[in-house]
Parts: C-alpha cells; sequence; structure tokens
C-alpha cells in the first residue's frame, strides 16, 4: 500500500536530484511496494525515477506498475528506453503490454528490440485474448532425454540466471514435443550419471494453446503445479504458465464473474475502481439496470389487474414484498452455486437433468420451512389487520404460505435452469444471473401470489 509519509521523501529526493537516494530508496523494498511508491507520482516523476536504476530493475519495477500507469508512461518513455524495459521484462508481461499498444507505437518499437525479443514478442502476442497462449511465458527450461543428471544440473545452473523458474524442467525431443517433466529435486537425488529419460515422469498436465486461461489456472490449482506447460496442436512445447499468472488469472476471473454477476458490463479490472472514471462506471451499470427497470413495469401491469383483489383483501398487499424478497434471494442462492459449479468444471450440460432434480429436492426442504415460517408470522402478526367476515386469519395465513412455498420451488428452478441455458448457447452464465433472475422471478411470484389468491380464496 501506498505510505503518504514517504512520498514527500520521495519527491524531496527527485526535487534535489538525488540520484544515489533515489537509487537506495528503490533497492530498499520489494518491487511490487516500490512500484505502489511510484504510482502515486506523476508519468514524468515516475520516468525520472526509473532511469536512475539499471535496465533489469527498471523493468522490474516497471512490471509491477498498474496497466494504467504503464500505458501513460509508454507514451512518455522515448523508444530506446522502452525498448529497454521490453527486453527485460518477463516473456509474457511484455507480450501484453505490447498487445495494448497502439499499431503506431507497435511500429515504432519493434526496430528497436533485438531479432529474438521482436520474434518472442510477435509469436506470444499473436494468441487470442483469454486462452493460455495468451499468459504464457516462454521463459523456460529444457532438456534432452539423452542427458545425464549430472549434465542437465549444469546445464540449468548455466541459464538460471536468463529463465522465469527452473524448479521444472522440461524434456523436449528435437521438435520441441513434449516428452516428460523433470523438477530440480529428481535430478539432485539422483545418481549423477543417469539419464534424464530414466528420471523424467511421463504423467504429464498440460494446457493447449488455444484452452481457455481460466481451465489452465484451474488445473494449476487443482494438481498443485509449481507451473503448466503449454502446447500446440503438434505436442510440441511452446510455453508454459506459473503459478503467480495462475493466481492474477483466478483474480481476474472471480471479479469478471462477480461484475457480471451483478450485471455490470464493460471491461472488468482487478484493482481499478478508483482510476475509472465515474462516467465510464455508469455507462458499465446503466444498460442492465435501465433494461431491468423496464422490465419490472410487468410487476406493476400485474399489481394493476389484480387491483380488485387487493382492494378486497388489503392484507394480502403487506406480505408482497416477503413474496418478491424470498423469490429473489432463493433463486440468486440457486444460481451462484450452479453457476460455481460450471465454473470448477463440477457439472456440465450432461449433467442439466440431475442438476434440477437436485435444486428441486432443495426447493421442497426450503418451501416446507419458509411456508411454515411465514404461516406463523402470519398469524401471529396480522391479528389486528382488516379481513373481510367471510374469511379467517388462518385460511389467509395458509394460502400466502401456498404461495411462497411455491414461489420458492420456481425461483430455485428458474436460478439453476438460466445458468445451464447460457451455457448451452455458449454465453457467460454470470451475466443471466442475480438482477436478471430477481426480476423475472418478482413477475412469476407475484402472479402465483395473486393467483393463488383467487384460486383459494375466491377473491
Amino acid at each position: 500500500m501506498k505510505d503518504p509519509l514517504l512520498l514527500p521523501e520521495l519527491r524531496e529526493l527527485l526535487s534535489n536530484n538525488d540520484v544515489e537516494g533515489l537509487k537506495k530508496f528503490c533497492q530498499a523494498g520489494h518491487p511490487t511496494a516500490i512500484a505502489d511508491f511510484l504510482s502515486a507520482l506523476t508519468p514524468p516523476e515516475i520516468r525520472r525515477v526509473l532511469g536512475v536504476l539499471d535496465p533489469p530493475k527498471r523493468a522490474e519495477i516497471f512490471s509491477n506498475l498498474d496497466e494504467e500507469v504503464q500505458n501513460e508512461l509508454v507514451r512518455e518513455l522515448p523508444r530506446r528506453e522502452l525498448a529497454d524495459i521490453f527486453t527485460h521484462m518477463p516473456h509474457d508481461e511484455r507480450a501484453q503490454l505490447f498487445q495494448r499498444l497502439s499499431e503506431e507505437e507497435k511500429a515504432s518499437l519493434l526496430p528497436a528490440l533485438a531479432q529474438a525479443e521482436r520474434e518472442d514478442i510477435k509469436k506470444l502476442s499473436s494468441y487470442e485474448p483469454g486462452t493460455a497462449g495468451a499468459v504464457m511465458t516462454s521463459d523456460y527450461a529444457t532438456l534432452s532425454p539423452d542427458l545425464t543428471a549430472d549434465e542437465a544440473i549444469r546445464k540449468l545452473r548455466h541459464e538460471a540466471p536468463d529463465k522465469e523458474t527452473i524448479y521444472y524442467a522440461y524434456v523436449v525431443d528435437d521438435k520441441r514435443r513434449l516428452l516428460g517433466i523433470v523438477s530440480l529435486k529428481d535430478l539432485i537425488l539422483a545418481p549423477p550419471n543417469k539419464k534424464i529419460s530414466e528420471i523424467m515422469s511421463t504423467d504429464i498436465i498440460y494446457a493447449r494453446v488455444d484452452e481457455d486461461q481460466e481451465e489452465a489456472a484451474r488445473k494449476i490449482s487443482k494438481y498443485d503445479l509449481i507451473a503448466i506447460p503449454v502446447i500446440n496442436g503438434d505436442d510440441a512445447l511452446v510455453g508454459i504458465i506459473t503459478h503467480d499468472d495462475a493466481i492474477d488469472i483466478i483474480n481476474q476471473e472471480h471479479t469478471e464473474d462477480m461484475e457480471k454477476f451483478m450485471a455490470i458490463a464493460g471491461k472488468h479490472s482487478v484493482g481499478a475502481y478508483l482510476r475509472t472514471p465515474a462516467f465510464r462506471h455508469f455507462r458499465n451499470r446503466a444498460g442492465w439496470i435501465v433494461g431491468l427497470a423496464v422490465a419490472g413495469f410487468v410487476s406493476g401491469a400485474i399489481i394493476q389487474s389484480f387491483e380488485d383483489t387487493l382492494r378486497s383483501l388489503v392484507i394480502l398487499a403487506l406480505y408482497m414484498p416477503m413474496i418478491a424478497d424470498t423469490g429473489g434471494n432463493t433463486g440468486s442462492q440457486a444460481a451462484t452455486v450452479v453457476i460455481q459449479a460450471l465454473a470448477r468444471g463440477e457439472i456440465s450440460l450432461r449433467d442439466f437433468g440431475k442438476v434440477l432434480f437436485k435444486e428441486f429436492q432443495v426447493s421442497l426442504l426450503l418451501a416446507v420451512a419458509v411456508a411454515a415460517v411465514s404461516y406463523i408470522k402470519v398469524v401471529f402478526i396480522s391479528q389486528d389487520a382488516t379481513v373481510p367476515p367471510e374469511f379467517t386469519l388462518a385460511q389467509i395465513a395458509g394460502v400466502i404460505a401456498i404461495a411462497l412455498a411455491l414461489q420458492v420451488v420456481t425461483a430455485t428452478l428458474t436460478g439453476a435452469l438460466l445458468p445451464m441455458l447460457a451455457v448451452r448457447f455458449d454465453k457467460d452464465p454470470a451475466v443471466v444471473a442475480s438482477p436478471a433472475i430477481t426480476t423475472l422471478v418478482d413477475i412469476t411470484g407475484l402472479l402465483i401470489y395473486f393467483y393463488c389468491a383467487r384460486l383459494f380464496l375466491g377473491v
């Protein structure tokens, strides 16, 4: 977190042009913490701080800055300085930054990079956003199956300074097809003359380049991996996704799902709330809110059509909010558990019938509990309410309890059904969740409520 007490000190170092002081400041903390401090400065001030550092340290801190700050700095930095940063950034992060550049900025930057970096950036940035290929890094260690354990350790020792991780080494053939994986622990414990082909594990958990990034991150979490190899259609190794990137993916997907669940459109970024202009927040939220408000007019039309029923039994109006709230809550609960199960891969469209049957069982139990509570509530709390002489309070309480029970069942099934239907039509299930379900079950709940009153009470 930003420390307001250190910002004046940092600005004083800048005003005094204290190069050594700025270097010590940047060396004193974790790059993420330093980047957090720097993000409180203006882009020209950040550029001055980064300018006193050596290229690797400069790139390390730059990589930890927020995307918006990075984008502003790209426009501030001369081409040569930007090329130095790109050269020393992690491969996956520089590819993602490159994708955010304008076509003019890309055309200006590429000639300033070495051929190897240029080709690597082009390759990594060519994959479809949201896929495993788009978030992988090409910075990994490979071994030949013919090497001995001793030779492999010497090779890794030589390559370690330039690799993101060497705990896993990937065994490939001359066509870079993935044959196996060997851990650093396995190499250290193996006899020096033992071949890699005898040590490596061939039970490989991998991701495809066109696989959804969330699925790749889920594999890292499920199998407790430090990194997962990414292969192409020819089974050739093209990159790896590390556990820290998997955490970022999961956080991003969780933020996206939560915002979609609450009908918030637009780009879903982690930690971007304060940097996002108020009008963009409005634009992201307004569409669904206005649309659902228009749909809510249907509820008003239903109430108006049953105006005579309400006039003859005013007590019914007292419990309309309970019907609406209970339906919205149970529908949202069902949608939440189904969406989470879909996201974790626990269920699929093949389980459609099983999911509905299970939620039907749950809804019956909930319906009995809620109906009993509502019956007791009406009988004991509404004793002073005006009731026409042809009805008893117990009769009215029974009708309200029945309507509420039916509302719980239908709302639960609706909450489970809509996410499954969204998946069936290749839509994000989170989009059809909470607000949409609440509006829909409000409408069905009012219809159930008034038709029960008409059927059982004849009003």
